[in-house]
């Protein structure tokens, strides 16, 4: 009964996760791939089908096994990101934030900027998209 309740707990912490980097791709403020990274963590405890559909993804897996094996993100994404921060950082503005939270949030997206443009480009990769028993998030 515990395993069976541990496994329902990892595979809904993993569909969560999946759910809310879904949702981050469409609104600003809601980062996509820390959710990513933490549901492909979270299905193989909970549901190994859901960890391959994961990594074989055609659009998600590329990006998680360029993370696993280079610690490397697609510049497409890059850009991205860099984009949607300054789209979230506009909609703050004309919206009226209050000046600190223009301040405070302009800071953590730099940061954040940062450390994703830092990153090496990913490689291209020719992956057949099959996870084996040794493949998990480090």
């Amino acid at each position: 009964m515990t395993s069976m309740l541990s496994r329902f707990a990892w595979r809904t912490l993993a569909y969560g996760c999946i759910g809310l980097g879904t949702a981050g791709l469409v609104m600003p403020l809601l980062p996509t791939t820390p959710f990513l990274l933490v549901a492909a963590w979270a299905a193989p405890k909970g549901s190994p089908r859901l960890a391959r559909w994961l990594w074989q993804h055609p659009r998600l897996g590329p990006t998680l096994h360029a993370w696993q094996e280079q610690r490397a993100v697609p510049r497409r994404a890059k850009r991205l990101a860099v984009v949607l921060l300054l789209f979230s950082w506009l909609v703050l503005w004309l919206g009226s934030a209050p000046p600190m939270v223009l301040m405070l949030t302009a800071v953590m997206f730099f940061c954040v900027a940062s450390f994703v443009l830092t990153r090496p480009d990913a490689a291209p990769s020719h992956y057949t998209g099959l996870l084996d028993a040794n493949t998990r998030i480090r």
